[in-house]
């Protein structure tokens, strides 16, 4: 059976609606023929996810996501940990001019299609990749994206 669960070393209390959440990422995983079979996703803050950074990947640097993919092969439905330092987001979201609850779920939509195959290393990868986040909130949030508050 599916399972999505949220962990939280950093508070979030702006995340309320983890149900609509949790069915939205199953259904769109299913879509693209690679359900979930378990994600965790885990808030942190900056330091917590510079030490997950610099252990595993040895990158000495902020990042607002790290997405581990635990399944053996890419065919297996997904069994993976999303890191998402919180503190990265509410910058990002400041700088982008963007509300937070928006940019948050842009990021865990990010780790999603990491998972389900796309790439952000090259500039036409990105260029993907922001689109299909944009197509997601937009799916997500659908006409209540522009009333999103900060």
């Amino acid at each position: 059976m599916a399972q999505i669960q949220f962990f939280y070393h950093s508070p979030l209390s702006q995340l309320r609606n983890k149900i609509s959440l949790k069915k939205f990422l199953l259904k769109t995983s299913k879509q693209y023929n690679r359900p979930i079979d378990s994600l965790n996703i885990i808030f942190c803050d900056d330091t917590y996810l510079l030490s997950i950074n610099k252990q595993f990947l040895n990158h000495d640097f902020y990042t607002d996501i790290i997405t581990f993919d635990l399944a053996s092969k890419k065919s297996e439905p997904i069994q993976a940990e999303i890191y998402i330092s919180v503190e990265r987001v509410k910058d990002n979201a400041s700088k982008l001019g963007a509300p937070f609850i928006q940019e948050l779920h842009r990021v865990v939509f990010h780790g999603l299609l990491h998972l389900l195959g796309y790439r952000d290393k090259l500039k036409k990868d990105q260029l993907t990749m922001r689109s299909m986040e944009d197509k997601l909130l937009m799916l997500y949030f659908g006409a209540k994206k522009k009333s999103i508050s900060k």
